[in-house]
């Protein structure tokens, strides 16, 4: 892996700086067969390289190459640990034991991701106990972007012997609130800077998803996927259907939605999606312990950002999978609750595992 490093455009220099007056750095995880960047700034995924099917290192993770393209981006969640609340919040606002709390608003009238300072945004402690393995830790302090409680974060990243990144998240509160974590990994199974992702070949475990508004905010229902754009339960193209005349993917600007997952086992968790770089013949799984999953087909990026690789993060040359609880559920009487209390824990695991196809 030491060849492999020194072949990478990473400099540590360009991450051993300073963020909101704490340390930040670049850290790596490996194995022989996997190797991933992080920085704690975010406690953000910056690379992941994997074989493809001649047996090339290809970095399938979209990042940028210093912490500050990072903090002047115009992309905020470039694989980033989102929180307290992935996804939308319907302006912002939500009521907890009868009390409503007001989260600022920065994705048009709606919160998204934990407000324009979630956890995107802050420096995480870290630690390695080895290799394969990193340790994030965040103590969110009450009233922290409106959320009630000092939330307690624990976010374990590691690397498999079978190929596989496993995310591993856990929390606990002084006091009831929300919580509902992910990672924002940008996906290009083809190598960051390969060219749009609408060649990609998908399957999706799920038989349903909630639409959306024109403000990305849940209408409430839960709708079959069969007969639409959104059935990706046979193999599809991200690019086969994504120029319909379909009012949810005019909302989304592509594909910007919540799946319900249905519950198909694997790695003892629900089997959410698999997909294929058309090129390169790299395989990803999903798998997590979440209801839901969010795709994202990159419909807003603009060009603005230059990846690690030299090339601009140019309109849909990578793709989102967000693990998670449904958007809105706060609002949402009849999505999954992500209210969490003092007396509980919360505890989920997703994982992303990698192959080849020839």
């Amino acid at each position: 892996m030491d060849a492999l490093k020194k072949s990478i455009a990473l400099n540590y220099d360009d991450f051993d700086t300073i963020v909101n007056s704490q340390n930040v750095g670049l850290y790596w995880i490996e194995n022989d067969s996997i190797l991933a960047a992080f920085t704690n700034y975010g406690a953000r995924l910056v690379g992941l390289w994997v074989p493809d099917r001649d047996g090339k290192w290809t970095d399938v993770v979209v990042g940028l190459g210093s912490i500050h393209d990072y903090t002047k981006s115009t992309e905020r969640y470039y694989g980033a640990t989102i929180g307290r609340v992935g996804n939308r919040i319907a302006k912002g606002k939500f009521t907890l034991e009868g009390k409503e709390y007001q989260v600022p608003t920065n994705n048009g009238v709606n919160a998204l991701h934990g407000g324009p300072n979630g956890f995107q945004e802050v420096v995480w402690e870290v630690s390695q106990p080895d290799p394969s393995t990193l340790i994030f830790r965040y103590l969110s302090p009450d009233g922290e972007e409106g959320f009630p409680g000092n939330l307690d974060v624990t976010v374990t990243y590691s690397v498999t012997a079978e190929r596989s990144v496993l995310m591993d998240y856990k929390a606990t509160t002084d006091q009831p609130t929300l919580v509902n974590l992910t990672n924002h990994a940008f996906f290009n199974l083809n190598g960051e800077g390969s060219g749009d992702i609408l060649d990609h070949r998908v399957i999706f475990y799920a038989d349903k998803f909630t639409p959306i508004d024109d403000g990305l905010i849940p209408t409430g229902e839960i709708k079959d996927v069969y007969g639409t754009p959104f059935d990706f339960t046979e193999a599809q193209t991200i690019g086969a259907r994504i120029g319909a005349d379909n009012t949810q993917l005019k909302n989304g600007g592509g594909y910007d939605h919540n799946f319900v997952l249905n519950g198909t086992p694997a790695h003892g968790m629900n089997h959410a999606a698999q997909i294929i770089g058309d090129q390169s013949g790299i395989v990803m799984d999903v798998y997590t312990e979440e209801p839901g999953m969010q795709f994202y087909s990159g419909n807003f990026m603009q060009g603005k950002n230059t990846f690690k690789s030299g090339k601009n993060d140019f309109y849909r040359t990578a793709f989102a999978l967000e693990t998670q609880h449904f958007p809105d559920a706060p609002n949402q009487p009849a999505f999954p609750s992500i209210e969490l209390q003092p007396t509980d824990s919360y505890h989920t695991v997703s994982e992303y595992q990698f192959s080849v196809v020839k």
